[in-house]
């Protein structure tokens, strides 16, 4: 057993008795992890707080070598996460960051630059920066930093460049764009404007710290966002929970 320094950031919190949780954490340097909290639900626990969702928190844990969860051991708060006190809008924005992480991601698999983007998209929340370009933005982001980023400028399949066109086939399975020699006999394939492939082109390529002056015009927004959780239902095998809310359709 080793015991380990790092920044985290809170995904989930699972009470576990009277004084003790286990949360997930999304690591700098360690990737996902899940460790048992002793004494976070007293009073006066040994975290100062720290052990809450979506908070940033400097970290000491244990690691176990068998399947047994890891023990965390010390937590100080860097950021409390405070949008609910801006709008719900920022608070599930929040909330589906945090199912995208643990979705997304394997345990003990490291990740630093999404880690990195993770935690600069909950601070803009918190600043006030629009929500759709830094929801857009770490959809991709994440994509394309584990390897799942949809091919947006050549065909998924032959690899050829895309012919400027007004429309392209989308294909769910192939991983991308299609040309109209590879379209037939595909499925799973939806139609989308050129303006939402380019722009999904360009956020995808564009730097964390860019994404909340991007301005997203209210339509292709939510044309890109619905392209995306098309393509991460896929991915997963199942709707992310907080899409909907989101989508401003709690139902």
């Amino acid at each position: 057993m080793s015991s380990e320094k790092t920044t985290a950031i809170v995904l989930r919190v699972v009470d576990f008795s009277e004084t003790s949780v286990v949360t997930t954490l999304f690591t700098e340097h360690f990737g996902k992890v899940s460790a048992l909290a002793k004494g976070a639900r007293r009073p006066k626990g040994p975290f100062e707080n720290a052990i809450d969702l979506l908070a940033v928190a400097r970290i000491v844990f244990i690691r176990k070598s068998s399947d047994a969860l890891d023990l965390l051991t010390e937590a100080k708060l860097e950021r409390r996460f405070r949008s609910a006190e801006r709008s719900l809008e920022r608070l599930y924005a929040g909330f589906y960051l945090a199912e995208l992480l643990t979705e997304m991601t394997d345990t003990g698999d490291p990740h630093p630059e999404l880690f990195h983007a993770s935690n600069r998209v909950l601070a803009e929340l918190d600043a006030g920066s629009p929500v759709a370009p830094l929801v857009a933005g770490i959809e991709l982001f994440a994509l394309r930093d584990l390897g799942h980023l949809p091919l947006l400028t050549e065909c998924a399949i032959c690899g050829n460049e895309l012919v400027k066109a007004a429309r392209y086939p989308f294909a769910l399975v192939a991983g991308g764009v299609l040309c109209p020699r590879c379209r037939p006999g595909q499925r799973h394939v939806v139609s989308v404007r050129a303006e939402v492939i380019e722009a999904m082109h360009g956020l995808s390529q564009a730097a964390p710290e860019t994404w909340s002056s991007i301005a997203l015009e209210p339509k292709l927004a939510g044309e890109m966002r619905a392209v995306t959780q098309h393509y991460l239902a896929h991915h997963l095998g199942h709707r992310c929970k907080m899409h909907r809310w989101l989508s401003g359709r709690p139902a």
